[in-house]
């Protein structure tokens, strides 16, 4: 069995159950996706597909990646990742997987890039309260006191400073599926999930038991 597939985020919008609740959902847009490579025990160390996702144009694809794609009988993707699978003799060189591999509430773990916000201070980075916002204070969004005193006489590694906020891969944990549309390679998500709009993600079968 596959344990995952590639997708692109396209937005969130709401649907309503068939009793009349309205849910959040994140729309993904899911395959389909081609297997390049099948890796085994055997060869490589390990079980896994590696899956090509998204159009790109032939002249972007550099000879090397132009040769190991032949041997799939597929020219270019824009995307290649690869996920863990049980019995890689299942599958073949150039086998579309859509995402009917999937059911509807169905847990998934979900990984994607979170939006990148910059250098940011300690206020919108973790969280801190600010100081006191009456006249003639001078520390309403500073961090305040950082180092120690005499001993140790430095400043903690790992301290919470002000820097760069965003843009790391996330993994958002057993996600419901709330509804699946296979042939327009949709899979509607129950709630947010990590990156922007048109950001890649990979979509995994439950890392943990609930």
């Amino acid at each position: 069995m596959c344990k995952g597939l590639i997708g692109k985020k396209l937005g969130m919008t709401g649907i309503y159950t068939p009793e009349g609740e309205r849910v959040s959902v994140t729309v993904l847009e899911v395959g389909p996706c081609v297997i390049t490579q099948i890796k085994t025990t055997a060869t490589d160390g390990y079980n896994a597909l590696q899956l090509g996702f998204g159009e790109q144009k032939a002249s972007r694809i550099n000879k090397p990646v132009e040769g190991h794609l032949k041997k799939s009988g597929q020219k270019s993707f824009a995307f290649l990742r690869e996920v863990s699978v049980d019995n890689p003799d299942e599958f073949s060189l150039g086998q579309t997987i859509s995402p009917d591999m999937f059911k509807v509430g169905e847990r998934v773990d979900i990984t994607g890039r979170s939006k990148g916000r910059g250098f940011a201070g300690v206020i919108k980075r973790h969280g801190f309260h600010g100081g006191k916002k009456t006249h003639g204070s001078h520390s309403h969004r500073i961090p305040g006191s950082i180092g120690c005193s005499a001993t140790p006489a430095k400043v903690i590694k790992g301290k919470k400073m002000p820097g760069h906020l965003g843009n790391e891969r996330k993994t958002v944990r057993n996600l419901e599926i709330v509804d699946i549309r296979p042939d327009q390679h949709l899979i509607m998500i129950k709630g947010a999930v990590p990156g922007s709009i048109s950001g890649l993600v990979l979509i995994n079968k439950p890392k943990f038991a609930q």
